[in-house]
């Protein structure tokens, strides 16, 4: 007898449906598992545009390596730019009245230009020349009140002033020596023009001396006296950053050099005061510290020996960039009294 179809056994029918769907999908899977068994590890998948994480390292550093030196300067350029703006910078500053003491007078006059400078006059005797002061960068007058004394006391009249762009002297920009150098040859024509017959003589103490020294011709006087007189910009910049800075100054001191014509329209070779001492026709003292780091007692020999004949040099033992009259005192105050006493002694001819 054939068997019929019982259907009181749809369970086992449908059993067996769900067993030929599961066979039928085996051969599928197995086809998917060996596919994924033969894709390539992703270190061999660059066609595909993926990279494995480790392979951007090499890269990353590359471009830190580059950066840092990029950046670097940069800083270096601003630091330089922000220091040139700091040292070009007014130093003006309200001044006062002159000590009792000196039994001065406050004055003004004007360079060749119109520019007005402001300082104080001391009347001496009138059988003595007398003696313009020219204080250092950032200073005022104020800081030759010790030689004012002296001097003052030995006879000789004496003319302190503010430099332009310092104390009460109005100006736009220090320029090293070169513009000042009019307010130098100001003060001369101003005590020649009070008492025609006397000699007339000048201390410049660095900055006040390359402002003696600098210009279209140096100082129209009868005597100088140059103190820690630097021989040039770039040896001056360098000197002064290196103490404080180390071999970053070292780095920046051309870049402050390079912005002098930018900032001042001056050309870097006329702020050398050894190429123009060579032209000056008085007799001059030249003065330095013998342990001077910002103008080397090297640098004040070769500032002696460009000079003309008539010349005396005296490196102070002990000093460094300082105010040579306080440190030196008794020894100081001798010394330029003989070579003032020597060289303005007797009245101008004519």
């Amino acid at each position: 007898m054939l068997d019929r179809p019982d259907p009181d056994r749809p369970a086992v029918h449908q059993h067996r449906s769900r067993g030929r769907r599961d066979l039928g999908a085996q051969p599928l899977a197995r086809l998917r598992s060996a596919a994924r068994r033969r894709r390539p590890p992703p270190a061999h998948r660059e066609h595909s545009g993926l990279r494995a994480p480790g392979r951007d390292l090499p890269l990353k550093r590359l471009g830190t390596i580059v950066a840092l030196p990029v950046v670097a300067l940069a800083g270096a350029v601003t630091v330089g730019l922000l220091a040139g703006s700091i040292l070009v910078a007014p130093a003006n500053h309200p001044v006062g009245l002159p000590p009792s003491d000196l039994a001065g007078r406050s004055i003004e006059f004007r360079t060749e230009t119109g520019d007005l400078l402001r300082g104080w006059f001391v009347q001496g005797d009138r059988d003595k020349g007398g003696i313009v002061l020219v204080h250092g960068i950032r200073s005022d007058r104020r800081s030759m009140i010790d030689r004012a004394r002296f001097l003052r006391a030995a006879g000789y009249s004496v003319l302190l002033f503010d430099l332009q762009a310092h104390g009460e002297s109005p100006g736009q920009h220090i320029t090293f020596g070169y513009q000042e150098s009019a307010g130098v040859e100001a003060a001369v024509r101003f005590l020649r023009d009070h008492d025609s017959r006397n000699r007339v003589g000048v201390i410049g103490c660095s900055l006040g001396g390359a402002a003696c020294l600098l210009g279209p011709r140096p100082v129209d006087a009868d005597a100088v006296i140059l103190e820690a007189v630097y021989p040039d910009i770039g040896h001056a910049t360098a000197h002064r950053l290196h103490p404080v800075l180390g071999p970053v100054g070292d780095w920046l001191a051309p870049l402050l050099t390079l912005q002098v014509k930018g900032r001042l329209g001056i050309p870097v070779g006329e702020l050398s005061p050894i190429e123009k001492i060579g032209h000056l026709r008085a007799p001059v003292l030249v003065i330095g510290g013998a342990e001077d780091h910002r103008t080397t007692p090297e640098e004040t020999r070769a500032l002696f020996a460009a000079a003309p004949c008539s010349k005396e040099l005296w490196l102070v033992p002990g000093a460094a960039h300082v105010d040579l009259c306080r440190y030196a005192g008794a020894d100081y105050r001798r010394r330029v009294l003989e070579f003032f006493n020597k060289h303005l002694d007797g009245q101008r001819a004519g």
